[in-house]
């Protein structure tokens, strides 16, 4: 008898032809790995960043129905085709195609984009065209707690046209769905950009943020707050890197670019004191927030830029967590940090070319790497 490597597959999914999602729809998960611990690697050598150890990479532990967050936007397929709801089709950034078979999200997730799309187009509302900059509809945001099973949908429209906001709450309430709606929400947007901005937040039922449940804690995440797309392979991750600093205890340590507070808040369960910084103003709300539900009294959270705000803070670090965005560390920003002189750094990076950046430029202030693992927390995408 022979042990089956792989778990089951499912079919390919039936928009990989035209979505721009999936790349590795059709090669075995292992050969997906390995593809991205090279591209790893070929970073760390084209920028001359050594290292002592290499653990590998650790695939994701749930390979389908990862993703807590989707953003769908309406759209056509075609120039003055029928409605589309979802994701733009590849390489044709005005084209958006209808993905209500997506194998990344929750079942959840396809059961309302269709009941929404048919929501819509028997109302005849008019989606947003980005050209124009005439239209209602403009997207769907969709967010759920994968330990809390608790969901928040968030329709997001212009106000050139009344939406009716009583009858998308009857069609959201009405949905027979595996997990729990505790949120329906109204976003008012009238920015020309194509990207999601919030002029006016609606709450037509229920409540703006959902509960989830993180390495023993908890957090309420709200509509517009970023937090990890992968739950459970990011409890993995972080458990692993706060593992590399065996001992905490009596110590200061500085969370940068802390998002809503993760990582400091695992860190402050151990740690003397721990100082969180983050740019995005809601986000250190929320972690300010999370943190006085958790009982935590010896971590705080600043917001602004870290190459600012580190100028202002009397405390110096003994241990820093850095998770910046894909963007990476600005480089004034890293050599701040680096003067700071600590013995122990842990980088946790969403983009190793920029990590390998970064880390050069640490080697150049005598650091050096002594373990680097890769993660894949997003199976069959880049």
């Amino acid at each position: 008898m022979r042990q089956r490597k792989e778990q089951v597959q499912l079919d390919l999914c039936e928009h990989r032809a035209d979505c721009g999602g999936c790349i590795y729809q059709g090669i075995p998960y292992t050969d997906q790995l390995e593809l991205k611990a090279k591209e790893v690697l070929r970073h760390f050598k084209e920028n001359q960043v050594s290292y002592e150890r290499f653990l590998g990479i650790e695939g994701s532990p749930q390979r389908y129905a990862y993703r807590n967050k989707m953003e769908y936007t309406f759209g056509n397929e075609v120039k003055d085709g029928a409605m589309t709801l979802g994701l733009h089709k590849r390489g044709r950034h005005m084209s958006v195609i209808t993905t209500d078979k997506c194998q990344l999200v929750d079942p959840d997730f396809n059961k309302i984009l269709q009941a929404v799309l048919k929501f819509a187009l028997e109302r005849d509302y008019p989606f947003y065209h980005k050209k124009s900059h005439k239209g209602l509809l403009r997207h769907l945001v969709l967010r759920k707690g994968e330990h809390t099973g608790e969901l928040l949908v968030n329709i997001v429209t212009s106000t050139q046209f009344p939406f009716d906001g009583e009858a998308f709450v009857s069609l959201i309430e009405g949905l027979e769905l595996k997990n729990s709606v505790v949120g329906i929400l109204h976003t008012e947007n009238d920015n020309l950009s194509d990207s999601i901005r919030c002029d006016k937040l609606n709450i037509l039922s229920g409540r703006d943020y959902y509960n989830e449940e993180l390495m023993g804690l908890k957090f309420r995440v709200h509509i517009f707050s970023f937090f990890q797309t992968n739950v459970l392979a990011v409890e993995r991750l972080y458990t692993e890197a706060l593992s590399l600093i065996p001992d905490l205890s009596g110590k200061t340590v500085f969370d940068l670019y802390s998002g809503t507070g993760t990582i400091a808040q695992t860190a402050a369960l151990q740690a003397e004191k721990v100082i969180g910084i983050e740019l995005v103003e809601e986000s250190v709300e929320a972690a300010r927030a999370n943190a006085k539900m958790n009982g935590l009294t010896n971590c705080s959270f600043i917001a602004g830029d870290v190459l600012k705000v580190l100028d202002d803070i009397e405390e110096k670090p003994e241990v820093i967590f850095l998770d910046p965005p894909r963007s990476g560390v600005h480089p004034k920003a890293m050599e701040k940090i680096l003067n700071y002189g600590v013995k122990e750094i842990v980088y946790i990076s969403c983009n190793p070319k920029t990590l390998a950046q970064n880390l050069a430029t640490a080697m150049l202030f005598d650091y050096h790497v002594e373990v680097l693992k890769a993660y894949d927390n997003f199976p069959f995408t880049r």
